[in-house]
Formats: C-alpha cells, sequence, structure tokens
C-alpha cells in the first residue's frame, strides 16, 4: 500500500521531479531556494506518494501540486482544485503510480469539501481515462499589426480627456478587479482570484513579467491585457495571454492598442475565449490566422454533493443518473436527483440501478454540470444514454449551456 502525504521539506526533490518531466532539454538545473523558491513557486501544496513496503527508499514514485481555489459554475462561486505538476521520474514509470496519485488526490479533495477538479493536461487521452475531460475551447487569433488598423479607424473618435491606457504593477492589481468580475460573471470555471494569485499567477511569470496594461474610461477600468514580447528584433512577437474586455468599444481600444505597436512588432498573438469576436469585427478576417484548441480539462469530485449544491432553474425535475467513475468508488453507481424551487439534491441510491433515466461517465457528466457540453450533444456524440427524450429534455433544462473559459495556467 502507498503512502500519500505532503512533501513540504523536500522540496529539492520536487524540484528535480518537475524540471525532468516537464523541461528536460534543460537538464536538471541545481536546486536554489532563492531562485525556485519564489512566491509564485510556493503557492499550492506538494504531495507525493512513497512506497511503504521499502524503508531505505525515501524518494516519491510521484509527485503533485494542489492549488486551492474557487471558480464559478451556474453562476455560484464554489471550492475548486487546481492539480500541477504530475510528474514521474523514469524508473518509476508504467506501475500505476499516478493512478494511485490521482485516486488520494480526489479522496483529499473530498475531506475539503472540493466540488471541481481542473487540469493543463500534457495528454487528453492520459487524462481522460481517469474521469477528467475538456472544459472549454481555447482560441488564438494570429495577424500583423496592421490587420488590427481596423479597431484604430474605429476608435478615432473616442474622447481622449475620458480615456486613458495606463501600465499597472502588481501594487495596482485591485484596480483590475471590477472588470475581471464582469469576465468571471460571464464564463463559467473562471477564477475568482484573491491578491496573492493577482500578484504571482498574473503580475509575475516564470522566466519574466508581464506587461499588463488597462484601458480606463471615465475613471474606470474597461478592459486590460497581459502580454509579453517574444522574440528578437525584427521577428517579435506580441503574445497576449488575458483579453479582458467589459464592452464592445472596450474590446476595440484594446485591439487598436495592439495596432499601435506595429513599428516594434511583427505579429500579433491573442489568446481569448472562443466567443471573443475577433474575427466578427475584422475588416480583414482572412488576414488573421485562427487556432482552436482545447484548454483545461475539469473532474467532478463528488457527484452527491456536487449535484446538492449546484443553482438549478426554477423547475421541478426528478432524475435518476447512473454515472461510470473508473477511479473513485463513491462516483460509481447510481444517483437520484430531485430538484425543486432552484434547489436540488442528489443522493447515491442502488435501487435504480438497473433502470436509470441516464447513463454517463463522469467526464461526460461533469462538461455538462459546468455548461461546456449540453445534454443532447452528449447523446449525439454517444458519450450519454437516455431512456427516452423526455430525460433528455428535463437535463437540458436542469444544465442549460453557458460559455465557460478557465484560461489560469498553474
Amino acid at each position: 500500500m502507498a503512502d500519500y502525504r505532503p512533501i513540504p521539506d523536500e522540496r529539492d526533490v520536487f524540484h528535480d521531479y518537475r524540471s525532468y518531466a516537464f523541461r528536460p532539454e534543460l537538464g536538471v538545473p541545481a536546486y536554489d531556494p532563492d531562485e525556485h523558491e519564489e512566491p509564485r513557486d510556493t503557492l499550492g501544496s506538494r504531495r507525493g506518494l512513497y512506497a511503504t513496503e521499502a524503508a531505505d527508499d525515501a524518494n516519491p514514485r510521484c509527485v503533485c501540486r494542489h492549488y486551492w481555489l474557487e471558480a464559478r459554475v451556474r453562476g455560484d462561486t464554489h471550492r475548486t482544485a487546481g492539480l500541477a505538476s504530475v510528474a514521474t521520474p523514469p524508473e518509476y514509470r508504467r506501475q500505476g503510480h499516478v493512478r494511485q496519485l490521482l485516486a488520494h488526490s480526489l479522496a483529499e479533495y473530498r475531506e475539503h469539501d472540493v466540488r471541481f477538479s481542473v487540469l493543463w493536461p500534457f495528454q487528453y487521452r492520459f487524462y481522460r481515462k481517469y474521469g477528467w475531460d475538456t472544459s472549454n475551447r481555447v482560441v488564438t487569433h494570429e495577424c500583423e499589426p496592421s490587420v488590427l488598423s481596423f479597431a484604430t479607424d474605429a476608435t478615432d473618435g473616442a474622447d481622449a480627456d475620458s480615456t486613458i491606457f495606463r501600465r499597472l504593477e502588481a501594487d495596482d492589481c485591485d484596480r483590475l478587479e471590477s472588470a475581471y468580475e464582469t469576465h468571471r460573471e460571464r464564463y463559467g470555471l473562471a477564477l475568482e482570484r484573491d491578491e496573492s494569485w493577482w500578484r504571482h499567477r498574473v503580475f509575475g511569470g516564470h522566466d519574466r513579467d508581464p506587461f499588463v496594461y488597462a484601458y480606463e474610461r471615465d475613471d474606470r477600468v474597461a478592459g486590460y491585457l497581459v502580454y509579453t514580447i517574444d522574440g528578437e528584433m525584427g521577428d517579435r512577437t506580441l503574445s497576449v495571454s488575458e483579453l479582458v474586455a467589459t464592452d464592445h468599444d472596450a474590446l476595440l481600444a484594446l485591439l487598436s492598442f495592439c495596432h499601435d505597436h506595429d513599428s516594434q512588432v511583427q505579429r500579433v498573438r491573442l489568446r481569448a475565449p472562443a466567443d471573443v469576436p475577433i474575427r466578427d469585427v475584422a475588416r480583414d478576417p482572412d488576414e488573421i490566422d485562427t487556432e482552436v484548441t482545447d484548454g483545461p480539462m475539469v473532474r467532478i469530485v463528488d457527484v452527491a454533493e456536487t449535484l446538492s449544491e449546484l443553482s438549478y432553474p426554477d423547475c421541478e425535475a426528478d432524475l435518476a443518473i447512473a454515472v461510470e467513475d473508473p477511479l473513485t468508488d463513491w462516483n460509481d453507481g447510481a444517483f437520484r436527483l430531485e430538484v425543486a424551487n432552484g434547489r436540488g439534491e442528489g443522493d447515491s441510491v442502488t435501487a435504480v440501478a438497473d433502470d436509470p433515466d441516464v447513463r454517463l461517465g463522469i467526464g461526460a457528466l461533469s462538461q455538462l454540470v459546468v455548461g461546456f457540453r449540453s445534454a443532447r450533444t452528449l447523446e449525439r456524440t454517444g458519450r450519454l444514454e437516455a431512456t427516452d427524450s423526455s430525460a433528455i429534455a428535463t437535463l437540458s433544462t436542469l444544465f442549460p449551456g453557458t460559455e465557460t473559459y478557465h484560461g489560469d495556467r498553474y
């Protein structure tokens, strides 16, 4: 039986494992507390899986890090765990250690009343077999700065006395909160950020800190950009990792700001939610290279507790749901969901196991709950089975599709 425990005193081992797993081309940089224990690096909780049968072997078989977060799902804030830095040295691979680590992690989340787990995968197939699945798409637009000149043309008439771009430092992070709150209300799974997260994850970078510019209108922040300038002279790219606009005019102003870098950069790269209408407003959309990729993956930690804590439309419903979970026994079974007056109660039961209204895997249920996939889409793609169309209609009413976007990396 493996031993899952914190590893606060073996930071050099955690550093070695993580370096080998994610940046092997650099070798293993010597562990230096002053360099590798910056505030950004110390966020979260380190965990390791150890072999208890070998007392003389003190090295963990694999490691990970948990970030204790809160994310918005269907209008409410729910405790969410960010799972990161899952790493196994080659001598311990293909022995089932990561499976055990993930199972122990979910058990710890459950003890802390965490509702959702989110991770950025190295391979989607790997984590899908353990119950995580895609939570949102990420769209990346790339073009020459001149392609964004339409935004400058559209904003030429703006009142220069009431609008301004201002570069912000980490001490100014509170100025962005109102604009970010508009973003958070718009997208499911958007994080609630505390000051530490703003300072060390938004304003702070791994190798270098990004630029953060706010667009202020009438003394209020109406939008902002987080970006770096990559490459060398003559081949530079302005890379925007976060673009938040509270309205259409603010979006145009942010795009115009990027256009104004035409003397410094040769390309502009914009990373944004799928519904940000950059191609729709562009004068020359054919000059924009757009790539759609899968974003992070999400997983419900405890089905019964999560179904009971969600907010629902004002309706009445009673469904028997059979869930398949390859990793946790508390989710692998049948559940009855009763909804009334916008609140639900989810109970684990056995009586409906042979005759449920709906059957689906934990990954599909997670996508349905957060709003990324509708019940009809899951059925159409073979991810959900229902006894009849009324069950699909009920699920569609209880879990209408919403825009989801979890863009924070960890």
